[in-house]
């Protein structure tokens, strides 16, 4: 298990959340991902970290089958400005390297934001580490992070 993973499951296991783990390896794509997993790609939450402002931070939950509205978030958050950090950065941030970003065991405690189309259901999220995720139900996650919910994503264009 990587420290990431380790970081993660500690995390989840810290909040008494009931989670099941999957491992499937490296995929290329979120159809892949959800395939591995045995979910739809809406079902796969999505955990981007978005810069307020120099050393603040958002995470941003956001359901596979969707994307960030930038003028939601902004109005949301009520900024003019938002950011996605580089890989190196969100890495410092967080203490995870992208592609495997959760708030589980994040070497900081930032505020989390959920779409509110995640609620009501199970949800799959990454767990530390590449090709690792977690199963837990949406509500939990929330209430357990103190997660604000809000109307911030728009459906994936196809």
């Amino acid at each position: 298990m990587s420290d990431g993973e380790s970081r993660a499951i500690g995390a989840l296991t810290a909040y008494g959340l009931p989670y099941a783990v999957t491992r499937h390896g490296r995929v290329g794509s979120l159809a892949e991902a959800a395939a591995a997993r045995g979910v739809t790609p809406a079902d796969i939450i999505k955990t981007l970290v978005i810069r307020r402002a120099e050393g603040d931070y958002v995470f941003v939950l956001v359901p596979g089958d969707r994307e960030i509205s930038w003028p939601k978030l902004r109005a949301h958050l009520r900024v003019n400005r938002l950011s996605m950090p580089d890989a190196e950065t969100a890495r410092a941030a967080t203490g995870y390297e992208r592609g495997t970003i959760t708030p589980f065991g994040s070497e900081h405690s930032w505020p989390v934001l959920a779409d509110v189309t995640i609620t009501g259901r199970p949800i799959s999220m990454g767990a530390g580490a590449h090709g690792v995720a977690v199963t837990v139900d949406a509500d939990a996650m929330v209430a357990a992070l103190g997660a604000e919910l809000a109307d911030v994503t728009d459906p994936v264009a196809l």
